[in-house]
């Protein structure tokens, strides 16, 4: 067998490789060196209980989390790491028929093997139609369907509860029934996505098939690879929830440890990503207006840096239910829930599940002005690059309220690990699957309590400082009567940036609003008294008056 001169041996363990590469030195390397190279992974598991961790990523919520724990950081290629947070292209090669690498019991790494039934959209258009397809078959009444005279929505099916994303079509293979359809909705608004493609590229709106077919034609004129890829086109989502006239979408959060039984958890913190532009539906070719993604947004003039275009979910939910009424938010929540389970029971048959792995999804979701949540798509691998100072204590939390749950309370991953964590574990996450038999879901319900039945008050969903808890409760609220707090009494609760300097304007009725808080029939030109505010919204209004 040929071995590795012990010098270039030496070199090899003091580098990293990029994500996606081999390591240096070994770019030509035969079978057999690959075999020597992995040689101390197919030893017995390690003895000793310090925990060493490799990772394609070094991003501060990752890195932090580690370090303080204790970790050791060890090579990826070593194979001596019991925790890997690796990126997609590694966990493929890893896992790939081709590779002679054994995991360990003592080792856990943050995919699964094809991972890519949720992430690339057209697997996830096709296992979401065929879950659809066997629940019909089964008479499952989860298949409920609407009478043949109802108009069909923007779903485009007639499904009652599995209507979670538009009318899509898999490009080129259904392209005569997207024109069949083109030809029924003349009116109607498409976007055009690749399949394997992230953050926003090649994304475009169109509304003419001519439109369509002149890309088509361009992109095989100038990239004869193009008519080898696929790519969907939706129907466009023409009446999203705006606010301050602006488009928005949510990123949350769904951790995975095992999908054979599919036990998955909805951490309950999360945020919204806004346009920088109002939204106009007739300016199809603005992306700033229609795209949420911050690497697109941060491209344009009018990008803030401050708050990124982002909104914690706390607001959002305080919003709705200033607007739209009490309980309005936990409504919306248990939607956006069944969506999210709905998708994963989609996948859950054709998954390779793998004791070793687990997984922490980016759900993209965007909620219509009817309150009904669309799924837009699935991130794998979601960013923990931050652009803000509370984006990167929010992935700081979430990789926290992670580790817990996917290794055993020896801290070493082992194979008697069954992934049930203690439910004092669970920190910010929600169970979403398996559901509880003995409390099903009502639509009947408290308004402070989710559909697995445990208490979800905002300032328990959504981790905020101390004070700020402390001035939400209902105690510190100006109200002295023992009557529910009214819409003016919850718009105190908000923050004085969101109120008054908000950097998403405020529609009409939020700004009459202020002015009742204020008490004054014009815009107050300062905050009213601190009584009313939360403790922490002077360093907000700090920030924002740089």
């Amino acid at each position: 067998m040929k071995k590795l001169p012990s010098k270039q041996t030496k070199n090899l363990k003091r580098k990293f490789h990029a994500p996606g590469q081999r390591p240096p030195g070994l770019e030509n390397d035969n079978q057999t060196d690959i075999q020597m190279k992995f040689k101390r992974s197919l030893g017995p598991p390690r003895s000793d209980k310090c925990l060493l961790y490799s990772t394609d990523w070094e991003k501060s919520a990752l890195l932090s989390n580690f370090r303080k724990r204790g970790w050791l950081q060890v090579p990826s290629f070593d194979g001596q790491w019991n925790f890997y947070w690796a990126c997609t292209q590694n966990c493929r090669y890893i896992f790939g028929v081709d590779h002679p690498y054994r995991m360990r019991s003592d080792q856990i790494i943050n995919h699964f093997p094809n991972s890519v039934e949720l992430s690339r959209k057209d697997l996830l258009i096709k296992n979401i139609k065929r879950y659809r397809k066997d629940l019909e078959r089964k008479g499952d009444p989860l298949a409920t369907t609407y009478g043949p005279s109802m108009k069909l929505g923007i779903g485009g099916t007639r499904y009652i509860h599995l209507d979670i994303i538009p009318m899509t079509f898999v490009l080129p293979t259904d392209y005569n029934l997207l024109v069949e359809e083109f030809h029924k909705n003349p009116a109607s608004t498409w976007i055009v996505k690749p399949c394997s493609k992230s953050q926003g590229v090649g994304i475009f709106l169109v509304n003419k098939l001519s439109k369509l077919k002149k890309y088509a034609y361009d992109a095989r004129t100038f990239y004869p690879h193009f008519n080898r890829d696929t790519c969907v086109i939706s129907k466009y989502i023409d009446n999203p929830l705006l606010i301050g006239g602006k488009k928005f979408d949510l990123r949350l959060y769904v951790l995975v440890t095992t999908f054979n039984p599919l036990k998955a958890y909805l951490y309950n913190e999360g945020f919204c990503r806004f346009c920088t532009e109002k939204y106009d539906q007739t300016e199809i070719d603005n992306v700033f207006m229609h795209l949420t993604n911050v690497s697109i947004q941060k491209t344009n003039e009018e990008y803030n840096t401050i708050h990124g275009g982002k909104w914690p979910m706390q607001n959002l939910w305080l919003y709705l239910d200033s607007m739209r009424g009490e309980g309005v938010s936990d409504v919306l929540w248990n939607r956006i829930s069944d969506t999210i389970r709905h998708s994963l029971n989609a996948v859950a048959p054709v998954m390779a599940n793998d004791r070793h792995c687990f997984e922490v999804y980016g759900y993209d979701i965007i909620i219509d002005n009817n309150l009904k949540p669309w799924l837009v798509e699935i991130n794998t691998s979601p960013s923990m690059h931050s652009t803000t100072t509370n984006d990167r204590m929010l992935k700081a939390r979430l990789i926290d309220n992670v580790l817990p749950v996917v290794l055993p309370p020896t801290g070493i991953p082992d194979d008697h690990w069954d992934k049930t964590p203690h439910p004092d574990l669970l920190k910010n996450f929600t169970l979403l699957l398996p559901m509880d038999k003995e409390k099903p879901q009502s639509t009947k319900r408290s308004p402070q309590r989710n559909i697995v039945g445990k208490k979800r008050p905002v300032v328990v969903k959504l981790k905020i400082n101390k004070e700020d808890v402390n001035a939400i409760s209902n105690s510190d609220l100006p109200s002295t009567s023992q009557k529910s707090p009214t819409t003016i009494d919850k718009m105190k609760c908000l923050p004085k940036w969101v109120r008054y300097n908000s950097p998403i304007p405020m529609l009409p009725p939020i700004l009459n609003l202020q002015r009742q808080v204020a008490g004054s029939s014009t815009p107050p030109p300062a905050p009213p008294s601190a009584e009313c505010s939360l403790a922490s919204s002077k360093s907000y209004t700090s920030r924002l008056s740089k």
